[in-house]
């Protein structure tokens, strides 16, 4: 599971990147699943570190990205707006 998420955060990081938009793009569902990351890494590090924790942080700092497209991609949107 870990591996097919990792997997396709790059596309949708990608996605956000070049379409400039956050249409179809929920930042609620973006902060439960880091937070569900988060605490994969939490209970790694407090009962059974192993290499996961690896794919749970890469995994979470993909996450991260993709907020930080949402919140720029909201921002060029907000732009466009007040323009047009």
């Amino acid at each position: 599971m870990l591996l097919c998420f990792g997997a396709a955060w790059p596309v949708s990081i990608y996605k956000s990147y070049v379409s400039k938009t956050t249409a179809g793009k929920s930042v609620i569902f973006l902060y439960i699943v880091l937070l569900g990351y988060l605490a994969g890494i939490i209970h790694k590090l407090l009962y059974m570190p192993d290499i996961v924790i690896s794919l749970y942080a890469i995994n979470s700092f993909m996450v991260l990205l993709d907020i930080f497209m949402y919140y720029r991609n909201k921002s060029i949107e907000l732009k466009y707006q007040r323009a047009g």
